[in-house]
């Protein structure tokens, strides 16, 4: 293939992975979540068009949408979740999947129009508002199953050591017992 063939519109290129949306590569493939880094492309177009209903302030309005979408990174890795957003003011979001309460889907009627969904996710902080606001996701019920099963793992895992906790326990309730047994009969007093 040639150079001018790369470059023509219409022939098909390849992402590379840090530059992979949520929208699947065509109508039967499902990008799988863990492998989700960027919002949909048509998150953009959603942008434009809220910021089309401020009229006067449109620039005022879209330019900040604009930064968010161009710089928004999500990042599923084995023991949590982070997304970081921003140009001039960079801000970071890291999220265990332990402390990950509650997932909801929500959509407003042009994102149900457009096939796009906001995954807020809630940890048990002190907040009513979503710790963390998942933009721009094309098939949420995937994501929002795949979040919820790391979630009850890292509840799994975290159970096991408390039965591990439970043994150090009971071995220390046994050394306390043996102990006070011991100054009873030597008549030792505490």
């Amino acid at each position: 293939m040639s150079d001018q063939d790369q470059t023509r519109p219409g022939t098909p290129q390849t992402l590379p992975t840090e530059t992979r949306s949520a929208q699947p590569a065509g109508p039967a493939s499902v990008v799988p979540p863990s492998q989700i880094t960027r919002p949909d492309d048509s998150l953009l177009t959603y942008y434009f068009l809220v910021s089309l209903l401020s009229l006067v302030a449109f620039p005022i309005v879209f330019v900040p949408l604009l930064i968010r979408f161009k710089t928004m990174r999500y990042s599923f890795d084995e023991s949590g979740v982070s997304m970081c957003w921003g140009f001039f003011f960079r801000r970071e979001i890291y999220l265990t999947y332990g402390r990950l309460q509650d997932i909801h889907v929500t959509r407003n009627l042009l994102e149900r129009w457009m096939g796009l969904a906001k995954l807020p996710i809630q940890t048990a902080s002190g907040s009513s508002d979503a710790t963390m606001r998942l933009e721009g996701i094309r098939h949420p019920e995937a994501l929002r199953d795949f979040l919820y099963q790391r979630m009850r793992g890292a509840r799994d895992d975290a159970e096991a050591d408390g039965d591990q906790n439970g043994d150090a326990t009971t071995l220390l309730r046994e050394i306390r017992d043996e102990l006070r047994q011991f100054r009873q009969t030597s008549g030792v007093s505490p």
